[in-house]
Parts: C-alpha cells; structure tokens; sequence
C-alpha cells in the first residue's frame, strides 16, 4: 500500500514543479484597422499560486505607430489548467499607426515575482506579440483622426450680445471623443473675428472624462479644451466665427463633420460719467454765529485723525510682523524642504509647480532650463520623467528619493551654477 501513495505524491510533486509562469497576447477587433484607430493589444500573464509583485510592462518602438500603455486599471485574472491554478494579470498596450501599411509587434520581456512552495520567485515571462495590418478608407483624410461618438460645443462666460466697450468675452470650445487620447485630438481652427481683438488660450487635454450621453447612459472618453478671448474697445456689431471639425467615424466608418455656427457679438458705447459740479453758499451776515458747529467738527476730525494713527501703527506692527514671519517661512532652508516632502509624498502636478516656483526665483525661464544648468544627469533625468508623465503618458515611474537627494545637490551647488566663466583679475603668480 505504501508504493502507490508514494507514486501519487511524486505525481503530484512533479505536477507542481512543472507549473512555470507564461504569457499571451492578442488583438482586440483586428479585421478593418485605419490610420490613427487605437489598436488595442492585450497581454495576459500568468503564475501559479499569486504574485509577489505585479508584472513590469515595458514600452517599446514601432515605426510610424505611437505605442502607449492603456491608463485603464490591470484586470486579475484566474485559471485553471491541467489542475493547477493559475493567477493572471491583463494590461493593454495602446497603439495609434500613422499610415496604411503591415505593423510588425517585438517580442517583450516582462519582469515579475510570484509564489512558489512558500518562497518568493523572480521570474521573466517573454511575450510575442501579435502584427496587424492597416488599410487606408477610401474617404479618409490624408492626416487622420479617428474616433467614436465625437461632439462639438461651444460657451460662453457671459453674454455676447450685451456688452459695452472695452468688455472682454470669453469662449470655450471642448471636443468629447471615445476611443482616443486627449493627445491625438487634433486643435480647432477658431478662425479671427473681424473689428475685436482676440487672445487664444493653451488647450487643455484630458482623459477618462464621463459625461452624460443619449438616453442619459454614461460615457467615457477624451478632451480637448480650447479658449479664445475676444475684447472689444469701439461699439459695433461682430461676429465670432463659426467651427467646422472634420474627423473619421469608426462606428459609420466614413468621415464626418461637426459644426458650430457662429456667434454675433453686439458691443454698445460704453456710458460717459456725468461730473456734477458743487454749489457753495455765499457766507452770510450770521456766519459768526454758526461758530460751534465747526468747532464740534473740528474736534470730531482731529479725534478721527488720533484713532486712525494709532489703527495705522497697530497695522504696521501687524505688518512688520507678518513680513518677519514671511521671511522665516521662505527661507532657503525651509522652502528647500517644503520642496523636497512635495517630491516624496505630492501628486506629479504639485511637484511641477513647486519646481516652477524654486526655478523662478532663481532667476531660470523654465525648469527645463534650471536643470541643464545644474550639471546633474539624475536631475535631468527625473525632470524628464515629470514632464513625459504629466503631458505624455504614465508609463515610467518617478525615482522619488533621487529626485529630493539631487534638488539638495542643486541647492547646496547654487553658486557653482551661477559661476562666472571669466578667468580671475589678478591670477596667482
């Protein structure tokens, strides 16, 4: 009897060593892919018994194509094969061709660890991913922007129609799209509006926007904000102008067009101010004897006149003051390390203004400019990865510790980066 328990567990055993971690990948919706559609590439890896740490996707290259990694949360995934259960982690890469043409995917390398009899295991799981083939619509536009349920409208912050010279008004214009990134939304051409003067803002972008569709379903997608201020300094009739955006609709699979009609703007002459001269009485015979009125006004302005010396040198030690604490709470040292807690514990946006402010005040135009000025390859580095992670994608990761450590270094070398390149007056024989 002890014989074939014993050939079980050996089974069981071998089992167990021969369940090794793999990897697959695959398409979703790969037939009748245009020029600028996302191509959606979903990599699945799986371990036996659970992951230690979760798989590092990495990036990488194809010509013509931008590849990201999809923002959307990994999907955990279970499996059960030849009895031994597997978890699994699902993450998509997102990838935009720029032409028609056959795109051929590498072969990724991705790094991870799991569970095995209790210890914990760095693995490598190689991943061959799938090609596609794109094919240009007979009505495409030569530079494509494809995507699903694209709208267009337009607001006003106040009134176009009543305003008064030298008013300023303000529109916004936003593009809501499914199934593409805020980066690939093309801008609007706002065209000029004749007899004003106009300002056009930045755009704004972003993603993961939910807003209410037909039916009042939610939906989610990107957009694109675009602001220009018109200013008027003569009275008149004017007209903002209207907006035609092109685009191709991968539901109708034809180009579509969305319109906003234009806008008059109806400025009045602005009203004169009316100066009303004063009228004084001629003193009278009886002006002696309206001698204590004045008298009791007197007192009452120099009584006024007291209380508002004394307010105003309580206001100036108040003030003295509240400059003195300023100055303590903006000195080198602690704005140094109110910046270096904002690098280890604050989102990507409060580290980049905080960035911009320590920048400007030493004088820099950008903090691009500042961190070439430092000599530092880290810090340009890390400075490199805040800006691709907050105006491209998340796909690397901020190294927080280096990054505080060389904002020290910068700080403790300022005078070094400010060295005058001239040599010395008087040199040493």
């Amino acid at each position: 009897m002890r014989l074939p328990a014993t050939l079980f567990w050996v089974f069981a055993c071998g089992q167990a060593i021969a369940a090794e971690p793999f990897g697959r990948a695959a398409i979703e919706g790969a037939e009748g892919i245009i020029p600028g559609q996302q191509v959606h590439v979903v990599v699945d890896i799986f371990a036996p018994d659970f992951f230690t740490s979760p798989p590092q996707y990495p990036l990488f290259e194809v010509p013509a194509a931008l590849v990201t990694l999809s923002d959307d949360r990994a999907q955990n995934l279970v499996q059960t094969i030849a009895d031994v259960q597997y978890s699994g982690i699902r993450r998509s890469y997102v990838i935009v061709p720029e032409k028609p043409g056959s795109f051929m995917l590498p072969e990724i390398a991705i790094d991870f660890g799991y569970s095995a009899n209790g210890s914990a295991i760095k693995a490598q799981v190689r991943v061959a991913l799938p090609s596609f083939d794109v094919s240009a619509a007979p009505n495409q536009a030569a530079s494509p922007f494809a995507a699903r349920n694209l709208t267009v409208s337009q607001s006003f912050d106040r009134s176009p129609a009543d305003l008064k010279a030298g008013d300023a008004v303000v529109r916004t214009i936003v593009i809501f799209a499914e199934d593409t990134q805020a980066m690939l939304i093309p801008p609007v051409d706002l065209g000029r509006a004749a007899g004003v003067a106009q300002y056009v803002k930045p755009p704004s972008l972003t993603d993961g926007v939910e807003q209410r569709g037909i039916g009042r379903s939610v939906e989610t997608g990107s957009t694109r904000t675009e602001t220009v201020v018109y200013t008027t300094s003569a009275a008149g009739s004017f007209q903002a102008p209207p907006v035609s955006y092109q685009w191709f609709d991968l539901d109708a699979h034809a180009a579509a067009t969305a319109t906003l009609p234009a806008v008059d703007i109806v400025v009045a002459k602005a009203p004169s101010t009316e100066r009303i001269d004063p009228k004084f009485d001629p003193p009278g015979e009886d002006q002696g004897k309206n001698a204590w009125p004045v008298v009791l006004l007197s007192c009452a302005a120099a009584l006024a006149c007291f209380v508002a010396i004394v307010a105003w040198q309580r206001g100036s030690a108040r003030a003295w003051a509240k400059r003195r604490r300023m100055s303590r709470r903006n000195s080198p040292r602690r704005r140094l390390r109110r910046l270096r807690t904002i690098i280890r514990v604050g989102p990507d946006p409060a580290i980049y203004r905080a960035l911009q402010d320590w920048s400007g005040s030493l004088g820099f135009q950008s903090i691009s400019d500042w961190a070439e000025a430092q000599g530092n390859p880290r810090l340009s580095a890390q400075v490199i990865i805040l800006e691709r992670r907050l105006f491209r994608s998340r796909d690397m990761q901020l190294d927080r510790g280096k990054f505080a450590d060389a904002i020290t270094l910068a700080a403790t070398n300022k005078g070094r980066a400010r060295k005058s390149a001239l040599p010395d007056l008087n040199p040493a024989a």
